[in-house]
Parts: structure tokens; sequence; C-alpha cells
């Protein structure tokens, strides 16, 4: 009998710890422990109405057929009009990808770009799949430390030194998963000027929370703000946050077509279409009304400030109030080589959030997980009296420690 044996590509890769958090959560709610999950990074806000019809209507009418590999025209033109809209991007369709998520878009960009030895500079704490998906495709990730000094953000000096002659991509992700943090235009202005002077380097803008951010902050994005970059970047966004469509699976880029054309090469031979039901709903979400946005950024806002309070009342804990998103990134340093009662040694953030699930069912994310401890991650799109009854068991929890 022959043993399985995993690719090398996969042996360079671990397991998702968001969605291994998430499920950990699921288990032991399932063996009926109470579980309060703030480690899943989804909207609690159901879909909108009018985006939901919207998909009815798809499937009533037999939309249900193959569409084109990356995306029906009408959703690429509604996307058009989107970064036109929002961004003051122009894009012709020829110039949009459409895929089953925003982590599809990403990954498909690496795949067909990414030779071995590429790399790719990734700011920390980051998105844990960054580094995993340019270690899939044979690159190698150049992590670059951006800490609670410069409020998660990467500066113009820390991106100048990490350039080298083999970068092929610098992801950028503003407002941030994990920590919140979002750039202001001359924070993005100072890391662009930086790239001009290295023309080889392309960059590959996540921009997934546009729309989740707080105190009149403005969202911008690099190739809005510098667009000599225009024709080396990609601006990555998608439906799942903004619009709560997480599990219908559709996220889209814009950037230069003869890498569109090569990532569509990708997901012909990958994944093919998107879920076409998906994708005229998503073409509702972005042509129709947009004020629910506003609504529900106003308590996403209460309910971070809920949390941050809470959470800086806890002992040893310290978090910052971030721009945007929902999450926070606090610090637990000040819990590390404390006991629990039960004698339990915090060695680390994940010891931390391990023995904070164990003894008090609250499900948060280990910093290390995103290349930055020591701290955890908490998702704050709960609804507030859940995150109030989760802030105080936080609090029991590292009051009790000793």
């Amino acid at each position: 009998m022959s043993t399985f044996t995993p690719s090398a590509a996969l042996s360079r890769v671990k397991p998702s710890p968001t969605m291994a958090a998430t499920q950990a959560a699921r288990d032991l709610k399932a063996a009926g422990r109470d579980i309060i999950s703030l480690g899943a990074g989804e909207p609690d806000f159901d879909t909108p109405e009018f985006v939901k019809e919207a998909a009815i209507a798809a499937i009533r009418d037999g939309k249900t057929k193959y569409t084109a590999v990356d995306g029906i025209a009408e959703l690429k033109q509604a996307i058009v009009a989107k970064f036109k809209r929002d961004n003051d991007l122009s894009y012709e369709t020829s110039q949009i990808t459409v895929a089953p998520g925003g982590k599809a878009v990403l990954y498909n960009a690496l795949v067909a770009t990414l030779n071995p030895g590429d790399e790719v500079i990734i700011p920390a704490p980051y998105w844990v799949s960054y580094p995993d998906m340019v270690l899939l495709t044979g690159g190698k990730p150049v992590i670059v430390s951006a800490g609670a000094d410069t409020n998660f953000k990467l500066t113009a000096e820390a991106l100048e030194r990490a350039i080298t002659p083999n970068t092929k991509w610098f992801i950028f992700n503003s407002p941030s998963n994990p920590t919140g943090a979002a750039y202001s235009r001359e924070e993005i202005k100072a890391l662009t000027d930086v790239l001009l002077r290295h023309p080889h380097v392309w960059v590959l803008s996540d921009d997934m929370y546009e729309h989740i951010v707080y105190d009149g902050f403005e969202f911008t994005t690099p190739a809005q703000v510098e667009p000599s970059l225009y024709d080396r970047t990609l601006t990555v966004n998608g439906a799942s946050k903004a619009y709560a469509m997480t599990g219908w699976r559709i996220g889209f880029a814009g950037g230069p077509a003869p890498l569109i054309k090569a990532m569509a090469k990708v997901m012909s031979q990958s994944t093919s279409n998107p879920c076409s039901i998906s994708q005229y709903a998503s073409v509702a979400a972005l042509n129709g009304d947009q004020s629910f946005l506003a609504e529900r950024n106003q308590a996403f806002k209460e309910r971070r400030d809920l949390v941050v309070d809470m959470l800086n009342d806890a002992e040893r804990i310290e978090c910052a109030t971030p721009e945007g998103a929902f999450y926070v990134y606090p610090s637990c340093a000040g819990t590390i080589g404390k006991k629990t009662p039960e004698g339990v040694v915090i060695e680390s953030d994940e010891t931390f959030t391990s023995e904070l699930l164990k003894t008090e069912g609250v499900a948060a994310v280990f910093g290390a997980a995103f290349g930055l401890s020591p701290f955890f991650r908490v998702s704050y799109a709960a609804a507030s009296e859940e995150l109030r009854d989760a802030c105080s068991r936080i609090q029991r929890f590292t009051a009790s420690l000793t």
C-alpha cells in the first residue's frame, strides 16, 4: 500500500490560523460550551435585501450556466463604474478580472507572475494568507515589520531597505487585516515616492476594507495617489466585507490588460468562472443604493469604541484605536510570563489565546499568525451585547493571572 506524500509546494505552507481558530470555536460550541467567537473576519450583518432579490431574479431567469472565465460583462462594467466613482481610476473592461473571492484574485496574480526566487514584500502584521500564497507559487516572502511604534504602518525607509533586484511585488493592505490601521494619502505618497525609484516593483493593493473607515478618514489607494504607478498596480477589492457577501465569493481587480489576461489563463485551468448567481447579485450591489454603508459603519464604529475602551480597561492589555476594518490588535505583552490559576505559564500570544478560549470561552487569533507578537486579533463584527460579554471575560481572564 502506497503512502501519501504531499507535494513540495504544499509542505512549504500551513493551514490558515484564522480558519483554525474559527473551527475550534465551532467544535467547542457543538460540544455544548458557551463560546463567543471573535476570530472570523466576517460582518454579522445580512446581505442587503436588494442584492438577495437580484440573485433570486437571476435564478428565476435561468442565469445558471457557465459564464466568461473571469466575469460577466455586466459585472465588469459595474466594477469599471465603481473604480471611477470611488477611486477616480479609469479602466476598460479588458482591465477587469472577477474571481471566486478576493483571495482567488490575489492567488491568480501571484501564480501568473512569480518565478522561483522572486521576492514579494509583505508588511507585518499581515493577513495570514499572503506569505503562504507566495510560498505556494515558489516565490519568497520578504517580511518587513511595521509595529506599534509606527501605528502598524510601513515606513518609506523600511520599504526602501527591503527592495532588491529580485523584488517583484509589494503587497499593500489598507485598512489592514489584522490591525485596522489605514494609511492617509500622505503616508501612501511617501511609499509611492519610493516605488517610483524602483520601476521593476509592482504593487498589489488589497483594498477589501475600503468602505469600512471611521472618524472622517478619507480612503485612497496607491494608483489613485500616484497615477504614474497605474501601469504596474493591481487594485484588488470585492463584495465580501462592505456588502456582507462573504459566502457569495466574489472578488475583483483592475490592472494592466496583459496581467488581467494572464490571470484569466490561470482561472481557465483552475476554478473557471465565479458563481453566475453571485455575479448578478454583485452587479446589483455595486450599482445599487450605497446609503446602507454609512449606517453599518456607524454601528461598527460604536462597536470599535466599546471594544477598545473595555480592552484598555483589562489588566496587562493595551489596545490602539484603528482607523478602519472591524478588527483591533491589542498587545498582550503584559501577560507574558504570568500564570493562570491552573498554573499554566503564558509563554506567548498563542498560549494567551488558547488559555483564553479554554477558560473563558472567547476565541481570538494569536498575533504570531499575522507575523507580529505578542498581540492578538479581535474581530468586532458581532453584536454589541456579545462584544461586551466577551470583553468582560477577557478582563476576568487577565485579572486572574499572577
